[in-house]
This record gives C-alpha cells, sequence and structure tokens, in this order.
C-alpha cells in the first residue's frame, strides 16, 4: 500500500493527536479533583502549575532543532502519552480496588498530579515536533491552506476531550455501569489506548520531508541563535504584550468555567451532571468550528489587521455571559446557547492569535520561535489560572465573573500595538503572495 503524502492523510489526526493532551492535563483533570471532591483553590493552584512545560518548552525547543527530527520526537512523545494515560488510570484503578476514601485521596491526588505533570512535558514537546513538522512537511501554499484545518481538528479533540467524553464518563457513572472511580479508569485507558493507535498510524503514514533534519549547528549555538533572533526582533515588546494580555480574561475563566458548571447549586454554582456538562461542551464543538471557518475565511480575506478588533470583541464581551449565569442561572438550554455562542466568539479569536504567532515565527529557526511565542502565552495563562481559585474563593462566583470580565478588557489594550508592529504586515504580504 502507497503511503499518502497528501496533507489531508495526517495533518487532521496530527492535530487531534496534539490537542487531546493539552486539553486532558489542563481541563480534563479538573474535572477529576471536582469529581473526586477536591476543594476549588487546590484544584487550580495545582493544576495550574501543569502550564509550566508550555513555558519552558521554549528552553529545550532550539535544542531538538539540533537533535534528531521532527518525526521522530512527535512519534517518541505520543507514546510517552500513551504510558502516562495508562498509568493514571492504574492509580485510579488501584484507589477503587483498595475502597480509598479520604485517607488516600490525597495520595491519589499526588501521584495522578505527577503523572499529568509528566505527561504535560511529554505533551508541550509534541507540540513544539508536530508545530516544526508542518512547517517542513508542508509547502508555503499548503501551510496557509491548512492553517484552519489543523486548528479545527486541534478545537475538535479538546470539545471531545472536554466534552462527548467526559459526557460518557460521567453516563458510565450514573446509568451505574462503571461507579466512580471506574468510569476514570474506563477513560484514562481509552486514551491510551487511543494514543498507541496513533503512534503506530503515523509512524507508517507520516512523510519524511527532505528538510526535516537537525539543524547543521552545535545545540548550544542553535539555543543561543534561536533566543537571541528571536528577542532581538523588531518590536519584540509589542509582540509579548500581545501574546501575554490578548487572552488574560480567558485564563482567569478557564479552569473556574468546568467548576462553576459542575459544583452544587447551594454553593451559587450551576450543578449540572457531569453528562450533561459534556453534553453542553460537545455542542459547542459547532461553536468553535463555525468560528475557526469564518475566522480563517475572513482573515484570508481582509488580512489581520482589519480582523483584529472585532475578533477581540468576540473573545472578551462574551465574558460577561458568566455574569448572568451567576445571577439569574438558568436551564439548561439557555446555558448550552451562551456557551456555544462563547465558543463561537472563541474560535474566531484564536485563529487570529494563531496567524499572529505564524506570522512572527520566521527564519532559520521558526519552530523555536513558534515554541518561544506558544511558551509565552502558556506563561499569560499559567499565572492567572493559579490565582483564579482564590479569587472565587474569596468573592463568590457572582462577584467573580463581574472581576474577570472587567479585567479582560485589558485585552483592548494591546489590540492597537499590532498595528505598530512593521515586520507583521510585511510577512502577511509574502504569504498572501505564496
Amino acid at each position: 500500500m502507497k503511503k499518502i503524502t497528501s496533507p489531508w492523510g495526517f495533518i487532521p489526526t496530527l492535530y487531534l493527536a496534539e490537542g487531546f493532551p493539552y486539553i486532558i492535563i489542563n481541563t480534563v483533570s479538573v474535572l477529576l479533583y471536582a469529581d473526586l471532591g477536591l476543594p476549588n483553590d487546590q484544584i487550580t493552584l495545582w493544576t495550574g502549575w501543569l502550564y509550566l512545560p508550555w513555558i519552558l518548552k521554549m528552553f529545550w525547543s532550539p535544542l531538538m532543532d539540533a537533535r534528531s527530527t521532527k518525526r521522530r520526537w512527535l512519534l517518541a512523545a505520543q507514546t510517552v502519552l500513551s504510558a502516562v494515560f495508562l498509568a493514571i488510570a492504574a492509580v485510579l484503578m488501584f484507589q477503587a480496588f483498595m475502597h480509598a476514601e479520604q485517607a488516600g485521596l490525597q495520595t491519589t491526588f499526588t501521584l495522578t498530579l505527577f503523572g499529568f505533570f509528566f505527561g504535560a512535558f511529554a505533551s508541550a514537546t509534541l507540540d513544539i515536533a508536530t508545530d516544526g513538522y508542518y512547517l517542513l512537511a508542508l509547502t508555503p501554499q499548503d501551510q496557509g491552506r491548512f492553517v484552519g484545518i489543523r486548528t479545527i481538528f486541534y478545537r475538535l479533540a479538546m470539545i471531545l476531550g472536554s466534552g462527548i467524553f467526559i459526557s460518557l464518563t460521567g453516563a458510565l457513572a450514573e446509568k451505574g455501569l462503571a461507579p466512580k472511580p471506574y468510569n476514570w479508569v474506563c477513560l484514562f485507558g481509552f486514551l491510551g489506548l487511543l494514543f498507541l493507535a496513533f503512534t503506530a498510524f503515523h509512524f507508517y503514514i507520516l512523510p519524511k520531508p527532505q528538510d526535516d533534519k537537525p539543524a547543521a549547528v552545535p545545540q548550544a549555538t542553535a539555543w543561543k541563535e534561536a533566543f537571541s533572533s528571536y528577542f532581538t526582533q523588531q518590536n519584540i515588546l509589542y509582540i509579548l504584550l500581545f501574546i501575554l494580555i490578548y487572552r488574560f480574561g480567558e485564563a482567569l475563566l478557564e479552569k473556574i468555567v468546568p467548576l462553576f458548571l459542575l459544583k452544587p447549586l447551594g454553593e451559587g454554582a450551576l450543578g449540572l451532571s457531569m453528562q450533561n456538562y459534556g453534553l453542553i461542551k460537545g455542542i459547542g464543538l459547532g461553536g468553535i468550528i463555525a468560528g475557526n471557518l469564518l475566522g480563517g475565511w475572513l482573515l484570508g480575506k481582509y488580512g489581520f489587521k482589519k480582523c483584529i478588533w472585532p475578533f477581540a470583541c468576540s473573545l472578551v464581551l462574551p465574558n460577561f455571559f458568566y455574569v448572568y449565569l451567576a445571577i439569574a442561572k438558568p436551564g439548561l438550554t439557555v446555558i448550552a446557547a451562551l456557551i456555544t455562542l462563547e465558543n463561537f466568539g472563541y474560535g474566531l479569536a484564536m485563529m487570529a492569535l494563531t496567524v499572529f504567532i505564524m506570522y512572527v515565527s520566521q527564519g532559520k529557526y521558526k519552530t523555536s520561535h513558534y515554541a518561544i511565542s506558544t511558551g509565552i502565552m502558556a506563561l499569560g495563562m499559567m499565572v492567572p489560572s493559579m490565582l483564579s481559585g482564590k479569587m472565587q474563593v474569596a468573592l463568590g462566583y457572582e462577584k467573580f465573573f463581574w472581576a474577570t470580565a472587567l479585567i479582560s478588557l485589558l485585552s483592548f489594550a494591546v489590540v492597537p500595538l499590532c498595528a505598530k508592529i512593521k515586520t507583521l504586515e510585511e510577512t502577511e504580504k509574502k504569504f498572501q503572495q505564496k
């Protein structure tokens, strides 16, 4: 059987495999610990640390450029993730088998958190390798053509991981087929086997690009040159501010929203079942895909600088939806509609950020530059998410969402900086010409 060389043969599965571990480690871990009964501030503080590998990846990305190929790196990372998910399933199985209650909960928390942390390093490595492989395996024309496709499948993985899979996990417990925590054992066991399948498929199917080879410079030189060329580029201060602050409101909301949807009404939350939570997230898939598709088309037609203001509005203004939800506590239909609309705006906004990072990641070390940019973005997510739990506990859900919605208006302060980044417009013109 002849290998498939068309990007349609491997881009969808590559970005599914890249998206799953990110959402499992950073969001599903929150749902697991909430279901096990841990308090909000403890959950957000410790799962906030899971962003750290995505920040630190900028430091080992240049070394990856100088050692082995992107294809080998991504296959190795997928193999490690399979082992991590199977190990987490084993820990949860042991807890269930030993009938461990509160006394064993902290041990389970510690062991699974260690597994998530180790998996986060593998996932961050997978991000570097996958994004680098994308830039090497596709022509400039295909890179522009598939930027929307890769984003859609990455978001699809995130919605499946935190939506459909969670709904099924909740249904297993609610229908008595796999009582807690056996339902979580089933989920992580499935994820481990899924990543074994990803590894086997990609080992066979992925082409070997001629340019996918170690950089012909010593590792120390590669690291120094990659960082030097990134942080000395024109308008670097504006670039850093945009990447750090653009998603600030989302960073505060990311870990609290799942807890708000799931925690009891008596605590000021919405009290949804795990199954309904997953269904709402699954319905949101349509909103994110629509936002990605429309965002990609608008960016291609009108360009980044004309789109960034409306896209920023679509990211920031839906944050006020949560103020309404905390006050009114409406029915499931209204909750699903507002979250789907928020996802649509998020899909638009993230297309702009993806293109922005791609445009400022050019030159000899473009893979490393992309990793540095996404690492800085992870720093902008990590610190607010760690603080969000203490803010919510101190303020309550309603006041927390008011504070978050108002703070998110800071995003509008960095949008005008894009007009001052001269290289952004030059790079966009080059991509359009290609």
